[in-house]
């Protein structure tokens, strides 16, 4: 007899596509972190099942990537044109771009979208009206290491898709709503094949280590500030590392729903026996300190259940300067420390 033992729970990405409904949204970090590891074609399927289901793609939690060699340097140059305005005579005369863009606007455009996308019939006229929409809303996605080109490409699909699949409502929000698909599509695939989902797995562990060795070190959390300097990143590069943590706690909630409810209890009831026993704790300690210095430390560290307060709030409930807040505070602790 065979004592194999068979599993047929949903993987993973199984799980996280079944907890989606009808215009949600999906992160690239998640779907990126779910599918590490597997080929592009598997990537490609899971976005196709994500656009038959109507569900919206976010890529701002993306790192910026710059790419490698001549198409770093076009990608800068692209994102440089984006930020002024992009100018087609900012382009040399021969340039794919320039001549795209020059053909677009020498296309006649004229008529009511609203109205032709309910006749049903009138797909070219849809298409010329919509392909200025698809090179402005392409210009949001620049930065993610597609060539803007590439993006304009990918945003007509998402164009001909939307007037191919028109049925009803406001043809606009339906538009956009396809061509953002589409050009978040190519950032996902491009991510997905630099590496981007590895990269961005390192950086948040990195973040997490950071974030509570400083919170031991400073006995308070730090701000993004001070974790962006110790990572050697810009505050910006540090938001979106955080974004992508906050997504991937969603991530898990969404995946296993009924275990995050069992944990919840189960982390209240350390949480609170673990409570109990540092208040006490701090009390022992405290009772050691001045009054004063005791409220001094209950104030800064929100000890007694509020806000860690500031320098200056503290001051002022307790008459002092700030600067004398600071120095009584670093006396007190000290006197803890060797006590």
């Amino acid at each position: 007899m065979n004592d194999l033992e068979f599993s047929f729970e949903p993987d993973p990405w199984e799980a996280f596509r079944m907890s989606l409904t009808m215009g949600d949204t999906v992160s690239a970090s998640q779907i990126l972190t779910l599918l590490e590891g597997e080929d592009g074609q598997i990537l490609e399927d899971a976005l196709q099942e994500l656009e038959t289901a109507c569900v919206k793609l976010d890529v701002s939690d993306l790192p910026k990537n710059g790419g490698t060699g001549d198409t770093a340097v076009r990608l800068k140059q692209e994102a440089q044109l984006v930020q002024e305005g992009l100018d087609p005579k900012a382009l040399e005369p021969n340039d794919p771009l320039r001549l795209y863009l020059e053909e677009v606007a020498a296309v006649p455009v004229c008529g009511d979208e609203q109205l032709l996308a309910q006749k049903g019939d009138a797909a070219e006229k849809l298409t010329n009206l919509g392909l200025s929409r698809v090179i402005e809303l392409a210009q949001e996605y620049v930065g993610y290491g597609v060539l803007l080109m590439d993006l304009i490409q990918e945003g007509s699909l998402g164009l001909w898709q939307a007037i191919g699949c028109y049925r009803e409502g406001e043809y606009a929000a339906h538009r956009d709503r396809w061509i953002r698909f589409y050009l978040a599509r190519a950032v996902i695939l491009q991510a997905h094949s630099s590496g981007i989902g590895q990269k961005m797995r390192r950086a948040m562990e990195d973040y997490r280590q950071v974030d509570e060795r400083l919170l031991g070190e400073l006995g308070r959390n730090p701000t993004l500030e001070e974790i962006a300097e110790e990572l050697h990143m810009t505050v910006e590069e540090a938001q979106t590392v955080q974004r992508m943590m906050n997504n991937a706690r969603m991530l898990d909630k969404a995946i296993r729903p009924e275990a995050e409810e069992e944990d919840k209890e189960e982390e209240q009831s350390v949480e609170d026996t673990a409570l109990f026993q540092m208040r006490q704790r701090i009390g022992d300690l405290l009772a050691g300190l001045e009054e004063t210095d005791a409220k001094l430390l209950n104030l800064r560290f929100g000890l007694e259940g509020g806000k860690p307060a500031s320098p200056e709030e503290t001051g002022r409930l307790l008459g002092m300067t700030a600067q004398e807040v600071l120095a009584r505070e670093a006396a007190a602790l000290a006197k803890l420390r060797n006590g």
